[in-house]
């Protein structure tokens, strides 16, 4: 799907180099998609008084933002928008053909994936002005986080939302046999600890098998290694044998959960998750990797009863590892009228507690620590514990997260995925497995960035 995009943003902007030498066919060009179903087919506004907002989502943020966008009309009389909003395909493919005629929206919502994309090809604007002039106010927003929004030396985009890595485990099973468990886990601490539930539970752990993508940048991040680098995987061999080795003494050692309980579940599934699904300790897990974003599901799927509490994922060295994952942006468009204004609207999202009793937090925990403190009283009891986690146990032990991910990276994980499964029924050694991946890998990545 990335590379699709690319393409097609690619081959949208070659079109509208051409129309612009022959003059004609930019209408034409603006004309390739409805205004009605979204995403920016709009024509210059003129003074600026009317801006274009366009995002992707579902009709809980569709109505939403609406009403966050009425608010600050009334908070700013004469400033109106015109709101679009599509589902995610349809978002990028209409982002496309209004960048090609030059009629993108004055402000698009953004993903970590493509702002680098839309820098290069000059779509979107520096903000940094905006943040040193003080129009937008980012005192009390996480640094680390800001930055995700940067390419190069500028700042393009402004994080709207935040996840972070969340090790969700059964608090009542090991309240039970009297484990505590304690945040910030290296990894001799989490490993001691699986073997100790493993002896006074019966239960195992998942580490999550096949579906450990983000796991391993994470693990790999302890000894700064980035996995994905420019046409290569980062590191050393011995990186990826040491995380492979973790599978391989996990199951000899029997703390690991056997590979053969997920042959008739959906790797992925929350309902499905060892955690909350199975018949007894032996086929179960006592923690599943996941995010914040994800606690609210996996305490429904919990069987009644058990309660499921949160953590940080384990690392060598937690601080290098750890980070907070923007869910997505805002970011103004070269083609808005009216620049000034929308600084003005993205600094409203950003620190308005007004506007944020409104948003609920639905595209993740605010950016700004003070707005996500005096919104949690009207928030359920779980996301106000997502807000509490991510802000003193996660924000301040942290590191600037990974890079996107360039072409190649899912080809990559596919064949992480295969390596793993053969470590895990004792296929393969680890030694082989992490060779293997780091070999191949970088063939991959190597291939995708020569074509």
């Amino acid at each position: 799907m990335k590379k699709k995009l690319a393409l097609m943003l690619t081959a949208a902007l070659a079109a509208a180099s051409l129309t612009a030498c022959g003059g004609s066919g930019t209408a034409d060009t603006r004309a390739a998609g409805s205004r009605a179903e979204g995403a920016g087919e709009k024509a210059p506004s003129g003074d600026g008084s009317e801006m274009v907002v366009a995002w992707w989502g579902n009709q809980v943020r569709n109505e939403r933002t609406q009403a966050i966008l009425e608010l600050y009309s009334q908070q700013n009389p004469g400033v109106a928008f015109d709101g679009q909003f599509s589902e995610w395909a349809d978002y990028w493919n209409k982002l496309a053909t209004a960048a090609a005629g030059h009629s993108m929206p004055d402000i698009v919502q953004m993903d970590y994936k493509y702002i680098q994309q839309y820098v290069n090809n000059d779509l979107l604007v520096d903000l940094t002005p905006y943040i040193e002039n003080g129009t937008i106010d980012v005192s009390n927003c996480n640094e680390d986080v800001l930055n995700s929004g940067k390419a190069g030396d500028g700042l393009y985009a402004i994080c709207n939302g935040i996840n972070a890595p969340a090790l969700l485990y059964n608090k009542t099973a090991l309240d039970e046999a009297g484990i505590t468990v304690k945040d910030n886990m290296t990894m001799d601490e989490f490993i001691a600890l699986c073997k100790e539930v493993r002896e006074k539970t019966g239960y195992k752990t998942n580490i999550a098998y096949n579906n450990g993508e983000n796991f391993i940048e994470y693990f790999l991040r302890a000894n700064d290694v980035v996995m994905f680098e420019d046409g290569k995987l980062g590191g050393t061999a011995d990186d990826y044998v040491s995380y492979f080795k973790l599978y391989e003494d996990g199951i000899k050692d029997g703390w690991v959960v056997d590979p053969s309980i997920f042959a008739e579940r959906t790797i992925g599934s929350v309902e499905q998750d060892p955690m909350v699904y199975g018949s007894n300790p032996e086929t179960m897990s006592w923690c599943a990797f996941n995010y914040t974003n994800q606690l609210t599901a996996i305490r429904s799927a919990a069987p009644e009863g058990v309660e499921i509490a949160i953590t940080t994922w384990t690392s060598a060295d937690p601080v290098k590892s750890d980070y907070l994952k923007p869910s997505q942006f805002f970011a103004i468009t070269k083609d808005s009228a009216n620049p000034d204004e929308a600084a003005k609207v993205l600094d409203f999202i950003t620190n308005s507690v007004e506007c944020n009793e409104i948003l609920l937090g639905e595209r993740g925990i605010p950016l700004s620590s003070s707005v996500a403190d005096s919104i949690a009283p009207k928030m359920d009891e779980t996301s106000q514990e997502v807000i509490k986690f991510i802000n003193d146990v996660v924000s301040g032990n942290s590191s600037q997260i990974n890079p996107p991910a360039a072409d190649g990276s899912s080809e990559v994980n596919d064949l992480l995925n295969k390596l793993e499964e053969q470590v895990c029924y004792g296929q393969m050694t680890a030694e082989d497995a992490g060779w293997q991946l780091f070999t191949e890998g970088s063939k991959i990545m190597e291939s995708k960035k020569n074509q």
